[in-house]
């Protein structure tokens, strides 16, 4: 499987998001009004009913929320081993952070084809990133500017997508299949639901870090299962974030 892709070609990455105020009523009023809009219609689907009860879910949508880390990895091959190398990007500044991983995707990409690889990318993690960018008024990665591209142009691999294998019935967590290949579970200190608490309540970005971290190794690891290859050495995993 995946014996056309070059694993050095791929960058593994994760994002994690938060809604873009601490609380509802922190929000201007139009932001708020137009929250209220969006919460009505969650409301037919989820049977609650209070905007401010349903504002947790902000942070999924591009509109309403905001990118505080975009981690991002790639193997390499040293001395007859892979290594992996994760970079992240993150700040309380999202015109930061994302000025400084579209950079690094820039300069990647003039030396060396670049494939971005996510569990569930296509349906959150690209899309979202792209969305952000054109709210804060940059200009979008070669990567990540689809507009006119054929479905098989597109350089994006989805670890879920690739476990559907055409069937389009349900969704399979990152966790349960870190779990059915023997690989570390990522989810070894918070999970997506806490990460608003932890940088609104706690603000502890780092630890939030971490987690994001974390995921783009399980998605690294999950594409080598994928591929057939040897999983890469504890030892070979290196964080070069500050």
């Amino acid at each position: 499987m995946l014996d056309h892709i070059k694993i050095d070609d791929v960058l593994f990455l994760d994002i994690e998001t938060v809604p873009q105020y601490p609380v509802l009523d922190d929000s201007p009023e139009i932001y708020r009004n137009l929250w209220e809009k969006k919460a009505r219609h969650l409301a037919d689907k989820t049977g609650e009913i209070n905007a401010e009860e349903l504002y947790h879910r902000a942070g999924i949508y591009a509109e309403f929320g905001k990118i505080i880390c975009i981690s991002a990895g790639f193997i390499r091959t040293i001395d007859n081993e892979l290594n992996l190398r994760i970079k992240s990007f993150y700040s309380e500044d999202e015109l930061q952070l994302l000025t400084g991983f579209i950079d690094m995707l820039n300069k990647t990409s003039a030396r060396k084809e670049v494939i971005l690889c996510a569990h569930n990318g296509k349906e959150f993690d690209f899309p979202y990133i792209a969305r952000r960018i054109l709210i804060k008024g940059l200009k979008l990665p070669r990567q990540l500017d689809l507009a006119g591209k054929k479905p098989w142009d597109v350089p994006h691999l989805d670890t879920l997508e690739l476990w559907k294998f055409g069937d389009y019935k349900s969704y399979t967590s990152l966790e349960l299949l870190t779990s059915v290949f023997n690989i570390e579970s990522p989810k070894n200190d918070i999970d997506g639901s806490m990460v608003a608490e932890v940088y609104w309540k706690d603000h502890d970005l780092r630890r939030i870090v971490d987690y994001c971290e974390n995921d783009v190794l399980a998605v690294a690891r999950l594409f080598m299962k994928f591929k057939g290859i040897e999983l890469f050495k504890p030892g070979n995993i290196e964080s070069v974030t500050e």
